[in-house]
């Protein structure tokens, strides 16, 4: 993996683990690699996937209501409504990152999952 792209995957790893501690529950990992992000020219791009999932989330809809949004706002990530009936579902991104947070209405569990802006393979 290049610097640049170890650089990238530790600071979407850190900012999800964040929003997942916003819900208050143990967060299991669900993805967590380095992906060929280009399938025109496969080797030349790569980026970093990484998700988590939490079952037994505390009052998801309000912490990311009051909590995810606000916090993630003010540290310069753009939120995106992107909500079904089935789920409750936010997408930020910055500098060619993105991730989402998805809360499902029924269940209340909480998954989340993004990736890094691409960078040229090394």
């Amino acid at each position: 993996m290049s610097v640049e792209l170890d650089r990238l995957a530790g600071e979407l790893t850190d900012v999800i683990d964040s929003v997942a501690e916003a819900f208050g529950a143990p967060a299991d990992r669900t993805v967590d690699g380095e992906l060929d992000c280009d399938p025109t020219r496969p080797g030349h791009l790569r980026c970093w996937q990484y998700g988590v999932r939490v079952e037994q989330a505390g009052e998801p809809e309000r912490r990311l209501a009051e909590v995810v949004l606000p916090t993630l706002t003010e540290r310069g990530w753009q939120a995106h409504d992107r909500s079904t009936p089935r789920e409750l579902i936010a997408r930020f991104s910055r500098d060619g990152a993105d991730f989402t947070v998805h809360v499902a209405r029924a269940s209340r569990a909480v998954a989340i999952i993004g990736s890094t802006r691409p960078v040229t393979a090394a």
